[in-house]
C-alpha cells in the first residue's frame, strides 16, 4: 500500500527502480487528475504522507491496459539506457508532459542537477525530497488547470540517444514514428516542473500547455507557497528552457 524510498541508493539497480516508480506515480497522477481514465483503472497507494494513485490494466478499460504496456516498454528503453527523452501528448496538442533523463555509465556522479554544487553529493534524502516536492507540484497545477475537451486523445513519443542506441531498436508496445515535433493550436507556454537526481539518474520534468489555459490560474499556484522551488515559466523552446535548470 506504500511506495518506499530505500534507506540508501548506492546500486544502479537501486537507482533505477526508484526512477521507474516515480516515472509511474507521475504519469498515472496526471492522466488520473487530468480525468484520462475512469475511477476503476487506478489503485490507490501512499508516497511518504501523500496520497496517490497508481494505473493498472483495467479489462474494463483498454486505454490504461495500452498505456501500462507502453509504460513497461519505456522501463525496457530506461534500463537499456536509451532512454533520452519521454512525451507523454494530449492531441492537437493541447497538453504536452516533457520527461528528460539522463545516466552515469561510470559509477555515482556528484551532484549534476546543479551547476552551483559541484562538489556535494547527493544523499537519499535529496531524492526523496526531490520526489515528494514534484508529485506535490503536480498535483497543484493539474487541479488548477482548465477541462480538457471532450475529445482528447493521448500519446506517447520516446526520444533515445542516438550515440548509444542501436538504429533497429524499438521497445515492446513502440513502433518507428517520424519526428515531427509537436504542432500547438494555440501559443504554448512551457512550464519547468522540476527534477529529481539520485547517483546514477536525473529526472526532469516540463509541461507545455496552451497559453490561454494559464491565464485563470492564481499566480500564487506556480509560485508554490510553501516551497522554496517555484514553476519556472518560459515561453520559448522547452530544450532551450532545459539549458537554464
Amino acid at each position: 500500500s506504500a511506495i518506499v524510498f530505500p534507506k540508501s541508493i548506492t546500486t544502479e539497480q537501486q537507482s533505477l527502480l526508484l526512477v521507474k516508480r516515480l516515472l509511474a506515480v507521475a504519469v498515472s497522477c496526471i492522466t488520473y487528475l487530468r480525468g484520462i481514465f475512469p475511477e476503476s483503472a487506478y489503485g490507490t497507494r501512499y508516497m511518504d504522507d501523500v496520497c496517490v494513485k497508481i494505473l493498472r490494466e483495467d479489462k474494463n478499460c483498454p486505454g490504461s491496459t495500452q498505456l501500462v504496456k507502453w509504460m513497461l516498454g519505456c522501463y525496457d528503453a530506461l534500463q537499456k539506457k536509451y532512454f533520452n527523452n519521454y512525451w507523454l501528448c494530449l492531441q492537437t496538442v493541447t497538453e504536452c508532459y516533457h520527461f528528460k533523463f539522463k545516466y552515469t555509465h561510470n559509477g555515482p556522479l556528484l551532484d549534476f542537477s546543479s551547476k552551483d554544487k559541484a562538489d556535494a553529493t547527493i544523499s537519499c534524502a535529496d531524492t526523496k525530497k526531490a520526489s515528494i516536492l514534484l508529485i506535490r507540484k503536480i498535483y497543484i497545477l493539474m487541479q488548477n488547470l482548465s477541462p480538457l475537451p471532450n475529445d482528447v486523445c493521448l500519446t506517447m513519443k520516446l526520444l533515445y540517444y542516438d550515440e548509444v542506441t542501436p538504429p533497429d531498436y524499438q521497445p515492446p508496445g513502440f513502433k518507428e514514428a517520424k519526428y515531427e515535433g509537436l504542432m500547438f493550436n494555440e501559443e504554448p507556454m512551457y512550464l519547468n516542473v522540476g527534477e529529481v537526481p539520485t547517483p546514477f539518474h536525473l529526472l526532469k520534468l516540463k509541461i507545455t500547455t496552451e497559453k490561454q489555459r494559464m491565464e485563470n490560474v492564481d499566480k500564487d499556484i506556480l509560485k508554490q507557497g510553501k516551497t522554496d522551488e517555484p514553476l519556472q515559466v518560459g515561453t520559448g523552446d522547452p530544450e532551450e528552457e532545459s539549458q537554464d535548470m
